[in-house]
C-alpha cells in the first residue's frame, strides 16, 4: 500500500577531493515535487508550489549537514561574490552568484538546471565557498572572485580544493558561432573548449572550461565529476533539455556547502 512506501532519500553526491568537508550536489532524487519538477525541485523560480520547495531544501540540508541554517543568493548570472557572516532571510538575499564563509553552521546553497556548481573548501582555514557558473559568469570570473572572497577569510588559494558539480556536458551543449567568437575574443587559448558540430554551430565544454579557470588560478586541488545534466533526466533537472522537449517548467538542483 502507497502509505507503507519507504521514502526515498535526497541524494548528495560528493567528491574525494572535498572529503571531510560537509558537501554534496544533490540530485532530483528524493524530494516531494510532482510532475514535470518530480523530486528534489528546490529553485522557486520554478513556479512550484513555496511548501514543497521548503521541504525538499529542508531535506537537502538534512542530508548534507543536520540542524544547518542554509543561506542562498538571489542568482542572476553575475560574477558578483557576498560574504556570508549572519543568516539572511530568503526575501532578503542579495543578487550575487557566489557565496563564502567561515562561520560554522551556515550552510551555503546554489541552485542549477545546467550551469555548473561550484563548491570550495580549504580546510585548514575552515573557510568554504559555492558559486553558480553559468556561461556568463564564468566568463565574467565569477570562481575567480569566490577564490578572492575566500582569501579574505583567511584562506589561501594553495590548500583550496574545489569540484565542478554536474552540468550540461559538450555533447549536449549546441552554440552558435557568435557564442563561441565571445570566448575567442576573451582568450584565443579558449578554442579548446569547442568542437564542431553540425555547420556554423559548436559544442562548447563548460566544465571544462570553469576547471581549466580555476587551475590557471593556482588551486591545490581542482576536481570535476563529469556528470551530464541534459542527458540524464531520472537524476537531474535541465533547463535545454526542458526547453528543446518543449515543457512549460523545468526544476533545479541544488548544491551544498558548510564548514560544519
Amino acid at each position: 500500500m502507497a502509505e507503507h512506501r519507504l521514502r526515498e532519500e535526497a541524494e548528495a553526491i560528493t567528491a574525494l577531493a572535498l572529503a571531510g568537508v560537509r558537501h554534496g550536489f544533490m540530485s532530483r532524487r528524493g524530494g516531494i515535487s510532482t510532475g514535470l519538477l518530480a523530486g528534489l525541485n528546490c529553485g522557486p523560480g520554478s513556479g512550484d508550489d513555496p511548501a514543497l520547495i521548503a521541504e525538499n531544501r529542508s531535506r537537502a540540508v538534512a542530508a548534507v549537514s543536520p540542524g544547518g541554517r542554509l543561506v542562498m543568493v538571489y542568482q542572476v548570472h553575475s560574477p558578483v561574490c557576498v560574504t556570508v557572516g549572519e543568516p539572511w532571510d530568503d526575501e532578503g538575499r542579495p543578487q550575487a552568484d557566489a557565496l563564502v564563509t567561515d562561520r560554522p553552521g551556515l550552510v551555503l546553497g546554489i541552485i542549477t538546471a545546467d550551469c555548473a556548481p561550484v563548491l570550495l573548501a580549504d580546510r585548514e582555514a575552515g573557510v568554504v565557498g559555492a558559486a553558480h557558473a553559468g556561461w556568463k559568469g564564468a566568463i565574467a570570473g565569477v570562481a575567480e572572485n569566490a577564490i578572492a572572497a575566500m582569501e579574505a577569510l583567511g584562506a589561501e588559494r594553495e590548500r583550496i580544493a574545489v569540484v565542478v558539480g554536474p552540468c550540461i556536458a559538450q555533447q549536449s551543449y549546441e552554440v552558435d558561432e557568435t557564442f563561441r567568437d565571445r570566448f575567442l575574443a576573451d582568450a584565443a587559448a579558449n578554442h579548446a573548449f569547442f568542437v564542431s558540430g553540425r555547420p556554423d554551430h559548436f559544442q562548447f565544454d563548460l566544465s571544462g572550461y570553469v576547471a581549466n579557470r580555476l587551475q590557471s588560478a593556482g588551486l591545490g586541488r581542482v576536481d570535476a565529476l563529469g556528470l551530464d545534466t541534459y542527458a540524464n533526466k531520472a537524476r537531474f533537472y535541465s533547463y535545454r533539455r526542458s526547453t528543446h522537449l518543449g515543457e512549460p517548467a523545468y526544476g533545479r538542483q541544488i548544491s551544498l556547502i558548510s564548514v560544519g
